[in-house]
């Protein structure tokens, strides 16, 4: 919650005092959230690098519990960024059999399970960025099926708001502009939002719509919103 509102220096001071803890306590699980941690900070950072040496050191004390599966999945993400198809494949694939492996957890809402869903909100993230349009936009239009109530009401409104990140950059590479701003808008509204995951996906998408459709006034509109939601969270601005 400190990292997502923007506060990170009392992130990073409450992860290590978690990682202590659980050391002293020989409690292998919080060890590795503690690790899990540290690969998303330096996930939504840009240090690729160091979400793949988190993710291992949290693998190495992690063994079979859940997190192992969510350590993978922030391995496989940078990776991704790295633009090394292969190893993303190879942390995905180590991730799905550990989650094969482990009963279906009881409470969804738990952040600290990972199930199915959620392990497919990973996956989406990482065919977007190799290119696989396809397997993204079915990925995507699950995470939204999941996480939305038969009354359209959003149990998942951080994943689904990635999930229309995803659908804007796969309008994009398509042609349809229109499309790509209507998900990147949606992904900007709602109350519950971790800024420097939403700032890192869509930036994702900012880069396409000013590779594509940069003399277009609505796409330069967007850009501009864009802007204005990453100057408001300092140390998240994205690149120009």
């Amino acid at each position: 919650m400190e990292y997502d509102t923007g506060d990170r220096h009392a992130a990073e001071s409450t992860r290590r005092a978690a990682l202590s803890l659980a050391t002293e306590a020989d409690h292998p699980e919080v060890a590795g959230w503690a690790h899990e941690m540290r690969a998303w900070f330096a996930l939504t950072t840009g240090d690729y690098r160091g979400v793949i040496s988190a993710a291992q050191a949290g693998s190495e004390v992690a063994g079979q519990h859940g997190v192992a599966v969510q350590l993978a999945g922030q391995e496989a993400k940078a990776w991704a960024r790295l633009g090394d198809r292969r190893q993303v494949e190879v942390a995905l694939d180590r991730g799905r059999r550990l989650l094969e492996g482990m009963p279906h957890p009881e409470n969804l809402a738990n952040h600290f399970v990972v199930d199915p869903a959620k392990f497919d909100f990973y996956s989406m993230d990482c065919y977007r960025l190799v290119g696989e349009d396809k397997l993204a936009r079915t990925l995507a239009e699950e995470v939204l099926r999941a996480g939305t109530d038969f009354d359209g009401t959003e149990r998942s409104p951080m994943r689904n708001s990635e999930a229309r990140v995803t659908l804007g950059v796969t309008a994009a590479r398509d042609g349809d502009l229109e499309q790509a701003l209507i998900m990147g808008d949606r992904a900007l509204q709602g109350d519950r939002q971790s800024v420097p995951s939403l700032i890192m996906t869509s930036r994702e998408l900012a880069a396409e719509v000013r590779r594509r459709y940069s003399t277009e006034p609505s796409a330069q509109e967007y850009l501009s919103r864009l802007a204005t939601l990453g100057e408001q969270t300092p140390g998240f601005l994205p690149p120009a």
